[in-house]
């Protein structure tokens, strides 16, 4: 299956198909999470037909893997009738949701429409912290409750939680949480900036030392164990400088509820509005795509030369939002790269790097 999903990447990389879109189908929410990235426009979202109309202009170019999100995705009335829309048009759809609004027969309806996955974002197993981060009260036995209606109809379920100093603590009572549950867990200690590029979010992210503590558990770590390459150290360079960064506008990309097409989520560069252009026109030949899509590792300044390289997963658009370039490396990566490199036990990262 590896060899097969690896395949496929290359394939849709090399011909530019948006082998996956990301498309928020509402920026309205019933939570109001203190690291949300999400960004309420006065303008009017996408309406029912014009998101049939994009499902079917992004079916057309080639797109396989479709997630919905938000927002809160079931806030939109019409949230079936898209997804009936879609799985006619063969995607293969997962959704993103806070499990608030999940019934015994919302649950039934998902598994009958063969929905992939839905995550649920969790943030502690204690109701005083996760109800504090979405400052709903009640919130976190909602969500538990409608993730086991969920489990219970059939349909896989990931409870997933990103790191904050407020719950990093309570990573591994999370992850006990699920594991009682039968459900998927993941953790992702990167807090983004939101989608207009703000950057408040950033003062919620975990300090080197308790990112270290996180990276020591093999579960969370996959480069836990993991040497850098013999020949790394001063001078090294990069063996991959003709690959990509990353799969943004190679064969992913995001809409927005407002119909802004861009990279990536995590990218605020507008390429184009599909209320204005066919999608396809945006993602094949609109500048700002095209710009993104040209970028290769040895356009990367001190990325391309970095021994902590085989530990990193910089994030172009984090290199965008926390410094204004493109080309340049994302401090926050950085850290969290030397950290690896630290918890694995490099002796090629220079000392003065790998200091708290």
């Amino acid at each position: 299956m590896a060899d097969l999903t690896d395949w496929l990447f290359q394939k849709t990389v090399g011909r530019h198909i948006p082998l996956s879109v990301h498309i928020d189908l509402t920026m309205r929410c019933n939570e109001r999470c203190i690291h949300c990235y999400r960004v309420i426009e006065r303008r009017p979202e996408l309406t029912t037909e014009e998101l049939k109309a994009l499902l079917e202009d992004v079916a057309r170019a080639g797109t396989l893997y479709l997630t919905f999100s938000g927002g809160e995705v079931f806030l939109r009335k019409d949230l079936f009738e898209l997804i009936e829309h879609a799985r006619r048009l063969r995607f293969d759809v997962r959704l993103k949701s806070n499990a608030l609004l999940i019934t015994p027969e919302k649950a039934a309806r998902l598994r009958a429409l063969a929905v992939r996955q839905v995550d649920i974002s969790i943030y502690s197993a204690d109701p005083a912290v996760h109800d504090w981060v979405t400052k709903v009260p009640g919130s976190l036995e909602r969500s538990l409750e409608g993730a086991a209606l969920l489990r219970d109809a059939g349909v896989t379920v990931k409870l997933n939680c990103p790191l904050m100093k407020q719950n990093v603590g309570q990573y591994k009572e999370i992850r006990a949480l699920a594991e009682r549950l039968g459900v998927l867990w993941g953790f992702d200690p990167m807090i983004t900036a939101k989608n207009d590029g703000d950057t408040s979010p950033f003062k919620l992210r975990i300090t080197r030392k308790e990112l270290r503590q996180v990276l020591q558990d093999p579960a969370l770590n996959p480069h836990h164990g993991k040497s850098a390459p013999a020949e790394s150290g001063p001078g090294y360079v990069r063996p991959d400088l003709d690959d990509i960064p990353c799969g943004a506008s190679h064969n992913a990309c995001y809409i927005s509820a407002y119909g802004d097409v861009m990279p990536c989520v995590a990218m605020p560069i507008a390429c184009g509005n599909v209320r204005d252009e066919p999608f396809a026109e945006i993602w094949h030949r609109s500048p700002e795509m095209l710009r993104v899509r040209s970028i290769r590792i040895r356009d990367l300044h001190t990325c391309s030369t970095c021994a902590a390289s085989p530990f990193c997963t910089r994030c172009p658009g984090q290199a965008l939002v926390e410094t204004g370039d493109l080309h340049g490396p994302s401090p926050a990566n950085c850290e969290h790269a030397l950290v690896a490199a630290q918890v694995a036990g490099s002796s090629v990262i220079p000392a003065s790097m790998l200091r708290s």
